[in-house]
């Protein structure tokens, strides 16, 4: 032991001044490739005279021979980033660092390469969320399957479609249905037809006409299709009209005076208005309003909300209108969905008052564990 000492120190007397610095090369982490990093220990680069002041940079392939000038770095930097590589092509970088009293010290790194990564390790707290969020909703769709009783609180708009379907039966009218401008690539599209599934069924029941003005002609045919399917499935095909279920024009203020024009005509006892809505909803309300119709809103339109509550008799306001599907459907895997939902946003609004709290005292670490980098 003694002897291997005596020879590791006389290895580093006779070895050249900066041998031991650290200098590395190393393909760029968490990126998506054509990137190489180079990293060198500032304090290693001084001397008696001080400093080194400057790190000049140059690059060359591994096959070749050449050397290629692509940077001048401050030494007191300690990192460069290439971006101009391509990917599995082996290069050797020279660093030569530079200082005005003892002239330069020139180091030459291993081989190194760059390619894309698969996974961004600072995101693994994104990839551990998305888990348990993954975890929570399976239970709760398990649970849906085993036919546990989901309970969902009462929302009076929901409940009211099937007083508005009644009193259009009493009143002998139809019901004016509408899912506004939005095309169905827009969820609230989506969510509205699922909704008119439900509707589609009751007016079949108790053979009320259903009329569906559409602002696009994919969501008409779709609608058509919706419809048809509803009448069906509670055995009355015959009562289907599909004139009843039409487009309009793609025009935002034409579609509004056409329906209002039908609103007028037709006398309709209830209107249901459920889908994406602009500039248009306070006009469609008020017509509704006036010809002391039942008017049921719903919407994703956070700006025409205001206008719908106050010429509506009853609004679905935030996530009741994306679970107005499964309340009026009663749907165990829909409700079940939705009760772990309820839970992750619980988690989530837990999560922020503790992070609050947390830094409000002056302690960021908890916040730390959700940056994503």
């Amino acid at each position: 032991m003694k002897t291997l000492s005596i020879l590791f120190a006389l290895i580093i007397l006779f070895l050249p001044s900066g041998a031991f610095a650290v200098v590395q090369a190393f393909d760029t982490p968490n990126d998506g490739g054509l990137s190489i990093t180079i990293q060198w220990d500032t304090a290693a680069y001084s001397n008696s005279s001080g400093e080194y002041y400057e790190a000049q940079i140059a690059r060359r392939a591994a096959s070749e021979s050449g050397w290629q000038d692509i940077a001048v770095a401050p030494a007191s930097a300690g990192e460069y980033i290439d971006n101009t590589v391509e990917d599995y092509t082996d290069y050797v970088y020279r660093l030569v660092f530079t200082d005005k009293v003892s002239g330069s010290l020139i180091y030459d790194t291993e081989p190194v390469h760059s390619s894309p990564q698969y996974f961004n390790t600072r995101r693994t707290n994104v990839l551990i969320g998305i888990v348990v969020c993954l975890g929570v909703l399976i239970f709760f769709i398990y649970r849906g399957k085993k036919g546990k009783e989901m309970y969902v609180r009462p929302i009076a708009g929901l409940l009211a479609i099937e007083e508005a379907v009644g009193r259009a039966t009493e009143l002998g009218k139809p019901i004016l249905y509408s899912a506004g401008r939005g095309g169905m690539q827009r969820v609230a599209t989506i969510a509205s037809m699922n909704i008119l599934n439900t509707v589609a069924k009751k007016t079949a029941e108790y053979n009320i006409p259903l009329i569906f003005p559409n602002n696009d002609p994919v969501v008409a045919a779709l609608a058509q299709e919706v419809v048809k399917e509803s009448y069906s499935e509670v055995g009355h095909p015959d009562r289907y009209v599909e004139d009843d279920i039409f487009y309009l024009t793609d025009s935002q203020f034409g579609y509004a005076a056409a329906v209002d024009g039908i609103m007028v005509r037709r006398q309709p006892a209830t209107n249901l208005f459920m889908g994406t809505f602009e500039a248009e909803s306070l006009i469609l309300a008020e017509t509704g309003n006036s010809i002391g119709a039942i008017q049921i809103a719903g919407t994703d339109s956070t700006i025409q909300l205001s206008f719908f509550i106050v010429a509506c008799d009853y609004v679905l306001i935030g996530e009741e209108y994306f679970a107005a599907s499964g309340y009026l459907s009663k749907d165990p895997m829909v409700l079940s969905s939705l009760k772990g939902q309820d839970l992750l946003k619980v988690a989530i609004g837990i999560i922020l008052a503790i992070g609050v709290l947390l830094a409000t005292a002056g302690y960021t670490g908890f916040l730390e564990l959700f940056n994503i980098g």
